[in-house]
């Protein structure tokens, strides 16, 4: 799978925010905004890995009806993939 800009550009994002609650905590941030920081970085990945996901079981789906295989398999691994990402 080929991944676009756009995915490239939530994880340069998600990197910086890493780096600002380290920053953080060098400093002496307080708890709560060091939480807070964290949480949106686990936002954005668990957005990332929506997207991704999503992208490959289009990807994968239309291979499948392309060459008259049963999609079933495909939308249940893509299911598996984000329960596992929880």
């Amino acid at each position: 799978m080929q991944y676009d800009k756009k995915v490239e550009n939530r994880l340069k994002r998600i990197e910086g925010q890493i780096r600002g609650v380290l920053q953080m905590m060098e400093k002496d941030g307080d708890c709560r905004d060091v939480v807070m920081q964290l949480s949106a970085v686990r936002s954005a990945v668990d957005r990332t890995i929506g997207v991704i996901v999503s992208e490959n079981l289009e990807q994968c789906v239309r291979e499948s009806v392309e060459s008259g295989e049963d999609t079933d398999k495909v939308v249940k691994e893509a299911v598996e993939l984000l329960v596992r990402s929880r």
